[in-house]
């Protein structure tokens, strides 16, 4: 992902603000060591991202259809293509350019069901 570092001490919330997120699939989340389930991974595509960056000169961009899976700390079951918000959440960046993101949450709120 791009521009994460401009979120060093990272502030979900305000990364998310602007973003619509799009449930694209559910699977447990295992621990791997022992195999043990311990909860959720939400798979999600940021579908929309009106989140305004810093850019460098001339450059332009955005986390428009990058990839973010939530790790939810229970078992829950959320219908592919639902807009969702995660609750109460952590995000944390990591990776060698630090342009990798892991969130934690204890929930999904979904705010749009999927469309029939």
């Amino acid at each position: 992902m791009k521009y994460l570092n401009q979120f060093s001490v990272f502030d979900l919330d305000k990364f998310l603000n602007g973003k619509k997120l799009v449930v694209t699939g559910c699977a447990p989340l295992k621990d791997n060591d022992t195999g043990k389930v311990l909860g959720t991974r939400v798979s999600t595509v940021i579908f929309a991202d009106n989140t305004e960056y810093r850019h460098k000169d001339g450059e332009t961009g955005s986390n428009r259809f990058e990839k973010l899976n939530i790790k939810v700390s229970k078992i829950i079951s959320v219908p592919e293509n639902a807009v969702v918000i995660p609750v109460n959440a952590v995000g944390t960046i990591y990776g060698e350019f630090r342009n990798q993101l892991s969130i934690k949450a204890e929930d999904i709120r979904i705010v749009q069901p999927p469309k029939q």
